[in-house]
């Protein structure tokens, strides 16, 4: 037995009831990395979030003046006794990172600004167009550099007026000849200003006075300062030095400011600003610094090849009427020379690519006819305006006619419409980099700022280790400006190696991260922060992360812990599990079953815990077993993406077996995602569902025959507002509606279904109308809900509330939990099997209305799975799944299993992105990408089943995999 945590060393909660919470108390020892484990719904979330974080919150919010909380507004205290020991308080959840496209990986850990702090002071700038080094140098440091030169070398001092210009320059002559000057250098040739030669004033001439002659020694230095000082200031900062030491002058150009004097370009003082791409000063004139720009696509902009133009297959348009049809078509079709009547896949490819693509490269005599055919299809007075309309839009084509809407459009509904049919791709100007020319021209240790933080997070490691620092004897950067940063630019790309995103590379796109890694960015962030005296509370960091890189995660929140702070982890997986210091086990079951402390203290006092199964799959009493024998993969139904070369993907072929269970693993970062969701998900979707999106990369897939639908069950939420939730998703709320309308109380008072929605007028509340809450903004605290103060979050008004079914109210329905609801309506066969669905997914204690905000990734996602569950099968679905265990506990996972093996046994084929090693045990087929993430990923590793993929050396999935088959016996 571990020993018992004194309360003075403790964070202490007594009598917590928030949500299913039963008044629970426990005590939580500082400055230990604390577990919060348990099924699902038993109040994992609700006691260290709800209750100690929200508690720190408000406690925060009181600390404030009474001038600040006027503008915060209250926060509701959670449902608590006390809670003692209280530290100021910091939640790490899994949400992304933001939809703000500028919101980059290196923007969001704060390595990019000392980037730019970097670049400015240390860079060196070199010249956009020809790439030559550019530097300042003072007059005195030019002529050190001139002195440095072999002594009794013949020198001649210029400066150079003129660039490749045109003109005569009559007046230059003339004003350089009356300030002393007698010789210059016209094109090469020594001219005398007493008698300048006439110049072609339409050619190009480049023109330098000449300021001295002298000859290298020491004790000219003050005569060859004064000539440079002279010539810098007639040539606005230039001065060439010209130097005869051989068979040949050899010319060199000097600049005090920044600039080519080459190619006559100026740079300025550099700033950090200059490398913002959300400044004006740095960013990409083209993209505004989003490193894409927006492009139509044929294949998204064109719909059913077996109609016509007429009928709409030009999707944007739609089927066009008025001034389009009767005028600028008709012209075009005799031009051109097809029927519009004709379906699009039948008309001749040369046409269709200049339909597409316009004949503005016709000649004259082609385009004469087009105006003339234009003219002959109206009226006389019409006839203008058509040509030009014709000019204006059919020539140019229907790619660049949908561009130059989206572009000259002002109607954000109109460019929002245009952007289902284009494509983002790389800015053509910043290549992606989002910086002007001028600021990626500037480079440190040989990379500009662009190419570092294209490279993965551990490859910029690399390099900031190897980037010199000047010391004695030694050349490189100052080490007195370049030293602190390069030192937090270090820690931070340290510490996001140790949570595991070695792989991410730094201008990766903040929204296109998954929950998982978001949060473990924040992780590393809050460890660079250095904080002392805090709690952490964090939920399910594990997430998302192989087996592999487990260690440095632990290790990284040990480090956290080590530093004095207090670490509360939800967290589902077994290595953290046995990694705590000290275990809460909630429970025994969820929703009204939970909310119970079954087991608190060491792992080995859970262990021994009878009531506990979390205990009992620790001590290997309970397990998740391996199929006793595997199904045979068929291989005349196989579904086979060939050639897939998308993002780190190289040219990779995948096999996926039909009516199998089959799983895609491999480390963060190898491709997963690219190769299930990218390539394969997107290609079926516009195959079956002509959906407006375009699959990465990849040579072909073949095997669709064997298909006749896909169900693709990712964890984005089920909505983004409180209106949202499970009742209205899975649409259970419908036939609860028509229920409440089909009762006498109803039907005497004239109610119909619409009575019993909260989204429209009539029997919703209308203070709320009929969200339940009420939104305070925190202004620079994220915004808070609070209950209507008018329905008490009921949703409905008084009147709609007095018709019941078995004694319940529309409000009292939604409160229910799935189990309960089970009973109310075990009468009601519509709404009894979509209720079962949800209970047989794990499912059974959220609530019917609970909000959708509230439910995590993985309730999202299996509230979708028993969606399309309670649809009708057909035996031929392929099911694709993105890590469907998260947030599951050991007996969740379980259950869920079952659920998904009964799909494949109906003859459909479950496709899983996992890295849960219980799930991956009991696949019939593996697919493992690797070895690594990143650049270093994007190969197959193994395929076969998991007692093949053990046996591969090289994959880390199957390293861990092995012990788990040798275990069970297999």
């Amino acid at each position: 037995m571990s020993e018992p945590v004194r309360p003075s060393d403790a964070l202490v909660v007594r009598g917590a009831r928030e949500h299913n919470l039963r008044n629970i108390s426990v005590t939580i020892p500082r400055d230990k990395l604390t577990v919060v484990t348990g099924l699902s719904g038993s109040g994992k979330s609700s006691l260290a979030f709800d209750t100690i974080y929200a508690e720190g919150q408000r406690r925060y919010v009181e600390s404030l003046s009474a001038y600040a909380r006027q503008f915060l507004g209250l926060m509701e205290k959670p449902d608590v006794d006390a809670i003692e020991g209280l530290s100021p308080a910091i939640s790490i959840e899994q949400k992304s990172a933001g939809h703000n496209p500028r919101s980059t990986v290196g923007t969001v850990t704060e390595v990019y600004d000392y980037l730019r702090l970097l670049y400015a002071r240390t860079g060196t700038p070199h010249c956009p167009n020809c790439g030559r080094a550019v530097q300042r140098q003072s007059p005195t440091q030019i002529a050190e550099m001139v002195l440095a030169w072999p002594e009794g070398t013949r020198l001649e001092i210029r400066a150079p007026l003129v660039q490749e210009r045109k003109g005569e320059f009559k007046d230059l002559f003339e004003s350089a000849r009356k300030q002393g000057f007698v010789r210059a250098v016209v094109d090469g040739e020594l001219i005398e200003l007493a008698d300048p030669p006439k110049l072609n004033r339409r050619l190009n001439h480049s023109v330098s006075v000449v300021v001295d002659r002298l000859v290298v020694r020491t004790e000219d230095r003050g005569r060859i300062t004064d000539s440079l000082e002279t010539a810098l200031r007639l040539a606005e900062g230039l001065a060439e030095v010209v130097r005869y030491d051989g068979s040949e002058p050899v010319t060199e150009m000097f600049s005090e400011r920044y600039g080519c004097a080459t190619c006559g370009i100026s740079m300025p003082e550099l700033e950090p600003r200059h490398f913002s791409f959300n400044s004006p000063f740095g960013a990409c004139e083209m993209c505004s610094g989003l490193g894409t720009t927006r492009t139509v696509s044929e294949e998204l902009m064109l719909g059913d090849p077996s109609i016509s133009i007429l009928e709409g297959v030009v999707l944007p348009w739609g089927e066009p009427d008025g001034y389009m049809r009767k005028v600028i078509l008709p012209g075009l079709a005799k031009q051109l020379g097809f029927d519009l009547n004709k379906p699009w896949g039948q008309i001749p490819a040369k046409v269709r690519q200049q339909l597409l693509h316009g004949v503005g490269d016709a000649p004259p005599r082609a385009r004469k006819a087009v105006k003339k055919a234009v003219k002959g299809a109206v009226a006389k007075t019409a006839a203008k305006t058509a040509a030009k309309a014709a000019a204006e839009s059919t020539w140019e084509g229907i790619v660049a006619h949908v561009q130059r809407r989206y572009d000259e459009s002002s109607s954000d509904g109109v460019r929002l419409d245009l952007e289902s049919f284009m494509v983002a791709g790389p800015c053509p100007a910043c290549e992606g980099r989002r910086l002007r020319p001028q600021s990626l021209a500037v480079t440190v240790h040989g990379l500009n700022i662009g190419q570092v933080v294209e490279r993965s997070v551990v490859d910029s490691l690399a390099f900031f280790e190897t980037v010199p620092v000047r010391s004695a004897g030694h050349p490189g950067l100052d080490p007195g400006i370049a030293g602190p940063i390069l030192k937090e630019v270090r820690e931070r790309l340290r510490f996001l190696v140790d949570v595991g995103l070695d792989y991410l590379t730094l201008n990766r796109s903040a929204e296109s991260l998954s929950g998982g890694e978001a949060q473990r960015i924040r992780l590393a962030t809050q460890i660079g922060s250095r904080l002392v005296g805090v709690l952490y509370i964090l939920d399910e960091p594990s997430i998302g992360l192989h087996q592999r890189d487990n260690g440095r995660l632990l290790s990284t929140l040990k480090a956290l812990r080590d530093l004095g702070n207090t670490v509360i982890v939800v967290e589902h997986d077994e290595e953290t599990i046995r990694e705590a210091d000290y275990l809460i086990d909630l429970g025994p079951g969820a929703g009204k079953h939970g909310g119970e402390v079954i087991a608190a203290g060491s792992v080995q006092d859970v262990i021994d815990t009878p009531a506990s199964i979390t205990g009992q799959y620790l001590r290997g009493t309970r397990r998740i077993d391996v199929p006793v024998q595997r199904r045979k993969r068929d291989v005349a139904r196989m579904l086979t993406v060939q050639g897939a070369r998308e993002h780190n993907l190289r040219d990779v072929t995948a096999e996926f077996p039909l009516g199998l269970f089959v799983a895609v693993t491999g480390v963060s970062g190898s491709g997963k995602s690219t190769l299930v969701t990218d390539i394969l998900q997107r290609t079926l979707s516009r195959h079956f569902f002509r959906a407006r999106v375009l699959p990465g990369a990849h040579t072909r897939i073949t095997g669709l025959e064997h298909l006749d639908k896909i169900i693709d069950i990712d964890q984005s939420p089920i909505g983004r507002t409180p209106r949202s939730n499970p009742a209205t998703y899975t649409g259970i709320f419908t036939p609860v509606r028509e229920l409440f309308a089909e009762l006498p109380e109803s039907k005497i008072r004239g109610y119909g279904p619409g009575r019993f929605s909260f989204n429209v007028k009539g029997g919703r509340c209308e203070s709320c109308q009929g969200d339940g809450l009420v939104k305070i903004e925190m202004h620079f605290l994220p915004d808070v809900f609070v209950p209507c103060d008018v329905c008490k979050g009921k949703r409905f008004n008084r009147e709609t509330m007095e018709v019941h079914f078995r004694g319940r109210s529309i409000a009292e329905i939604l409160d229910l939990t799935v189990e309960e609801a089970c009973t109310v309506f075990e009468n009601q066969p519509r709404i009894l099997q979509k209720l079962e669905t949800l209970r047989d997914v794990g499912l059974g204690y959220i609530h019917l209305g609970q909000s959708a905000t509230t439910l995590s990734g993985g309730e999202a996602q299996r509230v979708k799975l028993a969606t399309e569950l309670s649809k009708r099968d057909t035996g031929r679905t392929l099911y694709i799944l993105d890590e469907p265990t998260t947030g599951l506990h050991f007996e969740d996972v379980r259950v869920l299993l079952g659920v998904l093996h009964k799909l494949v046994e109906r003859g459909n084929t479950v496709l899983v992105i996992e890295h849960n090693l219980d799930v991956i045990k009991t696949a019939d087929w593996i697919v493992d990408l690797g070895p690594e993430g990143g650049v270093r990923g994007g190969t197959i590793v193994a395929q076969g089943t998991p007692e093949e993929v053990a046996r591969v050396k090289e994959s880390h999935t199957g390293r861990y995999l092995a012990p788990m088959l040798s275990s069970t016996g297999a």
